[in-house]
C-alpha cells in the first residue's frame, strides 16, 4: 500500500483514512504452528510497517498541499492527536474517540476533533457520512481561503 500511495504523487490533497496495520510478522511460517502441549503460544517477532502518512507528509517536492490523517484514540484524544499530527508531519488530524463505551467500532455515529497546527475543533456527534461531508466542506473552505490570500 505504501508503494501505491507514493506512486500516486503528486496530488493536491491526501487523506489517509485506512487502518493499515502498524506491524507485520517478520518470518511467516510455511507450516501450521502446532500446540506443543506446554500451553504457551509461539513467539512471534514483529517489525514495523512503513508509515504511509509520515512518508507522504515528508515527500519533498511531491508533498500534497494538504495532508490529512486520522487518529483512533481511547484516552486523552485531543492531546494524543496533537502529538501525532506533529510526529507525522501532516497538516490536519481527525481524532476519533474509539473507546468501547462510544460505540464507534461497528456503529454508525462518532465524535471527531479536527486538529490543525493552530486549532482543535470539536465536532458534534454525527454519522460517518456527515463527518465526510463536513470534512469535504472544511477542505473546500481551506483552499478557498488559501486561493484568496
Amino acid at each position: 500500500m505504501a508503494e501505491a500511495c507514493t506512486a500516486a504523487l503528486p496530488a493536491d490533497i491526501v487523506i489517509c483514512a485506512a487502518a493499515v496495520a502498524d506491524w507485520h510478522v517478520v518470518a511467516q511460517s510455511e507450516q501450521k504452528l502446532k500446540k506443543d502441549g506446554k500451553g504457551k503460544p509461539p513467539a512471534l517477532k514483529l517489525a514495523e510497517n512503513p508509515d504511509i502518512l509520515a512518508t507522504i507528509a515528508r515527500a519533498g517536492k511531491k508533498r500534497p498541499r494538504l495532508v490529512i490523517g486520522f487518529a483512533a484514540e481511547t484516552e486523552t484524544v485531543v492531546e494524543h492527536a496533537k502529538a501525532k499530527r506533529k510526529r507525522k508531519g501532516c497538516d490536519w488530524i481527525l481524532a476519533n474517540d474509539v473507546s468501547p463505551d462510544t460505540g464507534t467500532f461497528g456503529g454508525e455515529a462518532n465524535t471527531v476533533h479536527l486538529i490543525t497546527a493552530k486549532t482543535a475543533e470539536d465536532w458534534p456527534r454525527m454519522s460517518k457520512a456527515q463527518v465526510a461531508e463536513k470534512l469535504a466542506a472544511r477542505i473546500a473552505e481551506h483552499f478557498s481561503d488559501t486561493e484568496t490570500k
